[in-house]
């Protein structure tokens, strides 16, 4: 288990148009010129948009892997330990922050249901 900046970005670039990017000097995936998701500079958290209800429920029941500092408190995103995040659920945090930042033109060619 566990996964890498590589793993995010070849789950990332499958989904439709995703592109690699950078975001504070960092590598990062964009969908419509939005942020999907950021390596931050640890190299090891990756930083992605999700739903605010649904990260009071990552944070309680995911607390291994998803987390937040002070500075996200009060943003729809949340931090990944990528160490100890699985390709499978990578892949399912992914999703859902493309569904939450991409055009909806695209979303609605693209359903990834």
């Amino acid at each position: 288990m566990g996964s890498t900046f590589k793993t995010v970005e070849a789950i990332g670039l499958s989904l439709p148009g995703v592109q690699l990017g950078t975001s504070y000097g960092t590598p990062a995936l964009k969908v419509g010129g939005k942020l999907l998701a950021r390596l931050r500079e640890d190299g090891t958290t990756l930083v992605v948009p999700v739903d605010p209800v649904n990260r009071d429920f990552l944070l309680r029941l995911e607390a291994d892997i998803f987390f937040l500092t002070d500075h996200y408190r009060d943003y729809p995103w949340v931090l990944v330990r990528l160490p100890r995040i699985g390709r499978r659920r990578l892949r399912e945090a992914l999703e859902e922050g493309w569904r939450l930042v991409a055009p909806k033109r695209l979303r609605a060619a693209h359903d990834l249901a």
